[in-house]
């Protein structure tokens, strides 16, 4: 029997047209995500390369803290669980494996963001503004 080796390697940029300044780029915080509180297609992406089976959270998803668990999900003004305040946007796209259903992730929770081009889009007029959490600008 022989063995033989193949290594491949794939490589992509992170779409951020979303991210309107590099303002809060350098001190964002770690937070753990709940893949079940994400829309896949909207929030997530499926690999669409046979030799890597990882999904991937993507950059600019906003999100809220849920208030059981600590966990985040996708921000949603109309929840009851925390998510309806915003605690800011995924700021790396993050790979997770099909059976995950937690993720460490990178929040920016203050900056400048477009608005118009937020992954599962966002609803500025329904973001509480806050002085003590996130200090998020929407343009």
């Amino acid at each position: 029997m022989t063995l033989q080796p193949i290594t491949t390697s794939t490589s992509y940029t992170a779409d951020r047209a979303w991210l309107a300044a590099l303002h809060g780029t350098d001190s964002t915080e770690t937070i753990t995500l709940d893949i079940s509180k994400l829309t896949a297609g909207t929030h997530t992406a499926a690999s669409a390369d046979t030799n890597q089976p990882y999904s991937r959270v993507l950059s600019g998803v906003a999100v809220g803290k849920i208030s059981a668990s600590g966990l985040y999900g996708a921000f949603d003004p109309a929840a009851t669980d925390g998510r309806q305040n915003l605690a800011g946007h995924v700021f790396a796209e993050v790979l997770f494996a099909p059976t995950a259903t937690k993720v460490p992730a990178a929040l920016l929770w203050h900056g400048v963001v477009v608005a118009a081009r937020v992954p599962g889009g966002i609803d500025t007029t329904k973001v509480t503004p806050s002085v003590t959490g996130p200090q998020i600008r929407y343009v």
